[in-house]
């Protein structure tokens, strides 16, 4: 083999000094390259490239599940190149798929038939899941408001602030205005009075949390079942509600029985789950499931033959890898109601423990709830001289991804770390964080706040060449840097959910 040497700016090419073994070209950064290079050199620059990557067991931001068993990896490669949308071509998987549906809305306690099948469809993800199921409680109101001779046209949904992003885009995307119930300081979910009070005759449905992101608390569902459940009474609506259980989905069948969420209540008609996330498959998967038929309009229901027979669809995307169904059969006949609770009990006591340590250092208060996602949102007690932000900067050294941000309006004040819980987040790991925790607040109290001199020109003298330099207090500099970082943040308020 000829080797070769392309001289090119570092900025516009990438050079990977492991593989000059197989070739010495420089590849274009942002371009296809003229010339094809050997599969051990593509591997290669890629592989060193990801090397970069943080590590998916200690991303502790994320409620995606980052481990599977090897025999379930072995099926997903196996099926990797089949794409799920060829029904015909690949009845078995469409099979699977129906499985799936009908074993959730088993789980979610669907008011189904002894030989009914449940009316659910997979998807990429919840964020996917929301938008079917909001096209259809928009759908269904606009077909109830015409039959009516009424206006529908100004259709809205009711949430807590504290909802994903997803539902943000479902808004934005398909002209529903978004109603959100504000937070408080000592009441971090949607409260569901408050949310009653706000729905009218133009609501299409009441959107509940199961398993906030931000604090993993479980919203109150059976209360404004019974809530809404008068108003519709007074006022002859009949608004429904939708649960976004995307994290909490598969873990309060299992952990908490005898809370009422789901199908079990008469209001709600539709909820989503993240078989990614609790369902324990990777990235990828998602569900909704519908309580009956009447409840999804069958104009929203494709008809397509040119794969084979008349396959009927509801998605927002065509094309899909099948591993992912796949990796969700698997687990739910590998692990049985048995294993996910076994999985979950795990998580929760791990959740326990890291809190238990936490606690123990006498630095944090302890935001989330001990029933809920496992997770421990937590925040420092004394921020006079370093805040979370700081901290979460100081464990990435250590490897760990801990995300810092402050709640939505109007709870901006509370500012909080996050660590979820997840089924390959080991005792041994949560103890392991709270030593690394110790070491970083060790080091931060060492060293003295933050300063930022800011240079104002206070007016400029005779010679207009003397400009003053303002120092500013350590109190009023991290005063300054809190609300930067809260301004910061609330920009981005929706960055730290994931579907």
């Amino acid at each position: 083999m000829v080797l070769s040497n392309t001289f090119s700016k570092s900025d516009e090419s990438i050079h990977s000094t492991f593989a000059s073994r197989y070739v010495r070209t420089a590849l274009p950064r942002f371009r296809m390259p003229e010339n094809s290079i050997p599969k051990e050199a593509a591997f290669q620059i890629i592989n060193d490239e990801l090397m970069l990557d943080g590590n998916p067991r200690l991303n502790l931001a994320s409620f995606v599940t980052t481990w599977m068993e090897p025999e379930c990896d072995k099926l997903i490669m196996a099926s990797v190149n089949k794409n799920y949308v060829d029904m015909d071509e690949y009845p078995v998987t469409t099979e699977l798929q129906n499985r799936c549906v009908n074993m959730i809305a088993h789980l979610f306690n669907a008011p189904l038939g002894e030989a009914e099948a449940a009316v659910g469809v997979g998807t990429v993800g919840s964020s996917e899941a929301i938008m079917l199921a909001g096209l259809a409680f928009k759908r269904k109101w606009q077909n109830k408001r015409k039959a009516e001779g009424k206006p529908y046209d100004k259709p809205n949904i009711v949430t807590g602030a504290n909802v994903q992003v997803c539902w943000e885009k479902f808004a934005r995307y398909f002209e529903v205005e978004l109603k959100e119930v504000k937070l408080r300081e000592d009441y971090l979910v949607m409260d569901p009075v408050k949310a009653v009070e706000m729905v009218d005759e133009n609501t299409i449905c009441v959107a509940a949390i199961l398993g906030s992101t931000l604090n993993g608390e479980f919203e109150d569902v059976k209360l404004l079942n019974d809530l809404l459940i008068e108003k519709n009474k007074q006022t002859g609506w009949d608004t429904p509600i939708h649960v976004d259980a995307a994290s909490g989905g598969f873990i309060a069948p299992f952990l908490y029985p005898e809370l009422e969420w789901d199908f079990r209540l008469p209001l709600v008609k539709s909820i989503n789950v993240s078989g990614h996330k609790y369902g324990l498959v990777y990235a990828g998967i998602g569900w909704v499931v519908w309580r009956s038929k009447d409840d999804l309009p069958e104009e929203l229901i494709f008809h397509i033959n040119y794969l084979g027979t008349d396959q009927p669809t509801f998605t927002l995307n065509f094309s899909k890898g099948s591993s992912q169904v796949i990796a969700q059969y698997y687990q739910l006949i590998r692990l049985g109601f048995e294993g996910y609770k076994n999985v979950m009990e795990n998580c929760r006591e791990n959740m326990l423990v890291l809190k238990a340590g936490l606690e123990k250092t006498g630095r944090f208060n302890i935001v989330s709830k001990d029933n809920g996602v496992p997770l421990v949102a937590f925040s420092l007690k004394n921020t006079s001289c370093h805040d979370e932000f700081e901290v979460s900067d100081y464990l990435r050294r250590f490897g760990w991804i801990v995300p810092a941000y402050t709640m939505p309006p109007d709870a901006q004040n509370v500012t909080v770390l996050r660590v979820v819980i997840r089924e390959d987040f080991s005792r041994t790991l949560a103890e392991r964080l709270v030593i690394d925790i110790q070491k970083v607040l060790h080091e931060l109290d060492t060293l003295p706040a933050k300063i930022t001199a800011k240079i104002a020109l206070n007016g400029e003298n005779a010679d207009k060449n003397v400009t003053v330099v303002t120092k500013k207090s350590a109190i009023e500099t991290q005063r300054e840097i809190t609300t930067v970082w809260r301004k910061f943040v609330m920009e981005k308020k929706k960055m730290n959910g994931v579907c």
